[in-house]
């Protein structure tokens, strides 16, 4: 067993009845971060083998709990039990299905004992920017692009990353590592191709309402055994927030209708009232389409303004809907699409700025890969927030260099060549209580 990574007695309780009873309320999230383990220098060394792992099958059949041999687990059996055949309509939201509330801690401890022969993911500390007020407590934002299993396997080519490691039976259970240890009130994530197996059966269990849209034609279904499309899925705490409205948007650039897609929800918050939206999108890749991304932005903007300034009671009408916006822009903070976002009359601001001495700067790199072409170490993924309704309370810290290893990303410890982006965002103004 790696030193770092713990086991854990598995809860002992069957849980293929997940998708066929009655959803719990959201689990109170933790005050505080819990970090159990550290990044260790041979982080992006080959993990040992043991016999003694377990076996995670992809047939189907039931979940077999109650000893560390069973060959079946939570996150790779739950998803079983839905068809994995793709919905007629696959922009409609699959949350018509109920759901068992599962605990998060223990599912946390299932990923830890799965992951035990892998090195410890990345330690990252929150950095705090002021203290979050009682009355108005924070709203917690996830932004991750988690690599499309069929192109991670078949497309992309990771020189440096062992095909080993891009091994979906472990790399779902370091997905999920990674969200549980943030807990977040709102996940917005991008080259989502196991949506309706994996992630919305399993967060649906947590807790979380959730939406998908697929792009159109998606380079995933070009690679042999594919699992559909991939596009971008968000997930928000039931618990927390009401859903109002959700909008699935394809994009367009120069008149034309393009590949790459968004997805706006409006919430309301249960306890305050509060209403905002947020929206997660995945533009344009490679270098060379510059003018296209900026032409895909400046749709997305107008289509969030048209979206924003939508009445409802709780608002002011003259300034709008308040707005979160995550995404991979595949844009460096030089490229046209950032100064639109930046100067947008949405009077937009990048959450990770706040990490930079000066509080003007993007992070020196929000993914690190090696492909035949090169090495590739860019800013690409931001979290934007309506500057005059939010602030940022707290953000998650990139990693180091030497913590990431020499080569970079995806690898054992990492699942992802994109770092996940955390902050917590308050509204500016104390809440409107609803009598």
């Amino acid at each position: 067993m790696h030193p770092a990574r713990r086991c854990s007695s598995l809860l002992h309780r069957d849980l293929t009845a997940l998708c066929l009873s009655s959803l719990g309320t959201h689990p109170k999230k933790s005050a505080t971060l819990k970090f159990s383990r550290h990044c260790h220098s041979s982080a992006h060394l080959p993990p040992p083998r043991s016999n003694s792992s377990p076996v995670l099958q992809g047939s189907l059949q039931a979940c077999q709990m109650g000893s560390s041999s069973s060959s079946s687990r939570l996150f790779s059996s739950l998803p079983q039990t839905l068809s994995s055949a793709p919905l007629a309509d696959p922009h409609v939201d699959s949350d018509d299905y109920e759901y068992e509330q599962a605990d998060p801690d223990a599912l946390l401890r299932e990923c830890e004992e799965v992951l035990r022969n892998r090195p410890p993911r990345l330690h990252r500390d929150i950095m705090r920017i002021r203290a979050s007020s009682l009355q108005n407590e924070p709203i917690r934002i996830m932004q991750w692009n988690i690599l499309a299993q069929a192109l991670g396997e078949g497309k992309d080519g990771f020189v440096r990353c062992p095909m080993e490691a891009l091994n979906w039976s472990e790399r779902k259970y370091l997905i999920l590592e990674e969200i549980l240890t943030y807990r977040p009130d709102v996940l917005c994530l991008q080259e989502v191709d196991h949506y309706f197996d994996t992630f919305q059966p399993v967060l649906a269990s947590l807790g979380y309402q959730s939406s998908f849209c697929p792009k159109p034609c998606s380079p995933c279904l070009d690679v042999h055994n594919n699992n559909g499309p991939d596009g971008c899925a968000l997930f928000f705490s039931r618990r927390r927030f009401q859903l109002l409205q959700t909008n699935h948007l394809r994009l367009s650039a120069m008149m034309l209708k393009t590949n790459q897609v968004a997805i706006v929800a409006t919430l309301r918050c249960r306890l305050t009232g509060q209403v905002f939206c947020v929206a997660v999108t995945h533009l344009k890749a490679r270098s060379g389409w510059e003018a296209f991304r900026s032409a895909q932005g400046s749709h997305l903007l107008q289509q969030l303004h048209n979206i924003t300034t939508q009445s409802y009671p709780e608002m002011d009408q003259e300034e709008g809907i308040p707005l979160v916006v995550c995404g991979d822009f595949n844009a460096e903070p030089s490229e046209e699409v950032y100064r639109r976002f930046m100067t947008s009359p949405l009077g937009l601001d990048s959450a990770y700025k706040c990490l930079s001495e000066n509080g003007t700067a993007e992070p020196p790199y929000t993914s690190w890969k090696i492909r035949p072409s090169g090495e590739s170490c860019s800013t690409l993924d931001y979290i934007w927030y309506t500057e005059r309704a939010f602030r940022v309370d707290a953000v998650l810290r990139i990693p180091s260099e030497e913590q990431i290893g020499p080569d970079r990303l995806p690898s054992y410890h990492y699942p992802s060549d994109h770092l996940s982006l955390v902050c917590d965002l308050s509204f500016n103004q104390q809440p409107h209580r609803l009598m």
